[in-house]
Parts: C-alpha cells; sequence; structure tokens
C-alpha cells in the first residue's frame, strides 16, 4: 500500500519519526507540497496524509486508488467532505493532541502582556537598570491578574484548559457556551448571558470557538465599542474570527488596550495585516500548538487512525 504524506515539515521538521506509519506499507514524505505537485506526488497513494495542502474534489477525481484522508490537524477545512464521503473516502482528523500547549500559549501571551517579562528584561541587557537613580523602574505597566474577570468564547478541551489555569490566578472566569449554567457552575464559571454582556465586563477576552459563517469577524467593530479601554484581547483560534482592521483601529486609538495573537487571516501574511504594525499588538506565527510533546501526540494519533482504519474500525473519522 502507497502512504503519502503531502506536507509534514511542520509537524516533524525532524525531531520526530514517521516509523509507525511504515509499517503499514511503502511510505513517502515530503516536506511541503505545491498545489501543482499534489496530483503527481500522490498518484497511486491509498492513504494520503496532509495538513494544509488541499484536496478537493477535482483532486479526488484524479486519484481513483484514493481511499484514505488523514488531516493531520484538528481543523479539516483543507478536504472536501461531502465528496469524499460521495466517493467512499474515509478522511479523519487529529483531536484535542495540543490542548496544554495551546491553553499554555494563551497563558504566554496574558504574561507577556500583563508583566512584559522581554521587554524589562531586554532593558536590563541595555544597560537601563545599571544607569537608574532608583532600585526599580518600569517601563510598561505591570497588571495584576487576581480578582480580573477572563471572558472565554468557547468551552471546549482548550477553553476549560484555559479557564483552569485562570482560575488559579485568582481570574474569575465567564463564558459564551453551548454548556447550560449547571454544568459550568460545576466549573465555577459564570455563564454569559451573551457576546454583550462578556465583552463589556471582561478584563480579558479569549476565543477558543470554531471558525464558522456565524464567528466570522466575531470580533468587529460594535463589539469592540462594548469593551473596556483597559481590556485584553487573546486569539489562538483561528485568524478570521477577528475583524483585523478594526482591531487595528481600536488599538491606535486606546480604545483597547493590548491584543496576543498566535493566528491571523492570511499565514503567513505575505499581504501582511493591520495588525502587525498596531500598538500593543503580539503576534506569534501559529506556533501555539507546535510543542514537541504535541506534535508527537499528533502523529502517534494520526498512526492510530491509518491503523484502525486498515482494520475496518473508525477512529476519528469524520
Amino acid at each position: 500500500m502507497k502512504i503519502v504524506i503531502l506536507d509534514g515539515y511542520t509537524a516533524n521538521p525532524g525531531d520526530l519519526s514517521w516509523d509507525g506509519l511504515k509499517a503499514f506499507g511503502e511510505l513517502t514524505v515530503y516536506e511541503r507540497t505545491k498545489p501543482e505537485e499534489l496530483l503527481e506526488r500522490a498518484k497511486g497513494a491509498e492513504v494520503l496524509l496532509t495538513n494544509k495542502v488541499i484536496i478537493d474534489a477535482e483532486a479526488m477525481a484524479a486519484l481513483p486508488d484514493l481511499r484514505y484522508i488523514g488531516v493531520l490537524a484538528t481543523g479539516y477545512n483543507v478536504v472536501d467532505i461531502a465528496e469524499a464521503h460521495r466517493r467512499g473516502i474515509a478522511v479523519t482528523n487529529i483531536p484535542a493532541y495540543s490542548t496544554m500547549s495551546v491553553a499554555q500559549m494563551v497563558m504566554a501571551h496574558l504574561l507577556n502582556i500583563t508583566n512584559r517579562v522581554a521587554l524589562h528584561a531586554e532593558a536590563v541587557r541595555d544597560g537601563e537598570w545599571q544607569n537608574c537613580k532608583d532600585f526599580s523602574f518600569s517601563k510598561a505597566p505591570l497588571i495584576e491578574l487576581d480578582g480580573l474577570t477572563f471572558g472565554i468564547v468557547g468551552l471546549g478541551n482548550i477553553g476549560q484548559q484555559v479557564a483552569k489555569m485562570v482560575q488559579t490566578f485568582g481570574m474569575k472566569v465567564l463564558a459564551v457556551s453551548s454548556k447550560s449554567e449547571a454544568e459550568l457552575r460545576q466549573l465555577n464559571i459564570r455563564k454569559a448571558t451573551g457576546y454583550e454582556q462578556l465583552f463589556s465586563e471582561a478584563d480579558v477576552v479569549s476565543l477558543h470557538c470554531p471558525l464558522t459563517d456565524e464567528t466570522h469577524h466575531l470580533v468587529n467593530r460594535e463589539r469592540l465599542a462594548l469593551m473596556k479601554p483597559t481590556a485584553i484581547l487573546i486569539n489562538t483560534g483561528r485568524g478570521p474570527l477577528l475583524d483585523e482592521q478594526a482591531v487595528a483601529e481600536a488599538l491606535l486609538a486606546g480604545k483597547l488596550y493590548a491584543v496576543g495573537i498566535d493566528v491571523l487571516t492570511e499565514e503567513p501574511p505575505r499581504k501582511g495585516s493591520p495588525l502587525i504594525s498596531a500598538p500593543n499588538c503580539f503576534i506569534t506565527p501559529h506556533i501555539a500548538w507546535a510543542s514537541k510533546a504535541a506534535r508527537r501526540r499528533l502523529i502517534d494519533i494520526a498512526t492510530q487512525n491509518v491503523a484502525a482504519f486498515l482494520q475496518g474500525k473508525e477512529l476519528n473519522r469524520i
């Protein structure tokens, strides 16, 4: 059986192993695959694994041997699911592999904004402390989290883990969630009546909902206008959850204190983004998922998915 990984580099830049998949057949791993290279590289493959390479109806029609598509991520919008179902092609994804790593990145952005450790450490390196008249100095406001309200949109695995983490800092959690008030009460979380309450009351808003037609530009001018000028916005979900222009304008106007994000609407941002040059906006390059531990889990689950498929079982099937 021919197995092809189309874009394996981000999951495994060389510090992990694909050997588990080799047990199932002839494995070929490409670091990256351009759209025009897809059909030639996938020709004859029964099992195809992709992260960002798009497998659409046209590609499936040109690959008659294809029986299985494994998405090396949680989101699976790179595959035409309806067409795969029509053709009897199994599609799987990798759920919940990066929960702890993404939650940790939320905390990294939050603590970076409230404590600015890197800024102060660099100032010390540049000699500012040595030349200071006082025993202590600060280059940015230092914000204590205890007692502040942390608003969460979406209480899936990651949202719940973030809630646990911020609660250890003494923060009160308010959430927009489909879960009942009774369920949230058990988690010591207050259920918001809707977006208006959450955006107006929260000192920090963190997004953990899927990207859908309803959540596209969830954070827009109207909701930004509800936020406190001292509020912090964090997005480790999907870039288009934000109206990036509106967020940049809010930062420039001082209507929003700071933003920490790991995702943009265009990735990489080859056409630029208004957020890149916006004040008090801290952007990491979509790496919240990419700790070695999380990537190892991703590969392990991908291997288990293929094994289950070959045994006629359904595991993480979409």
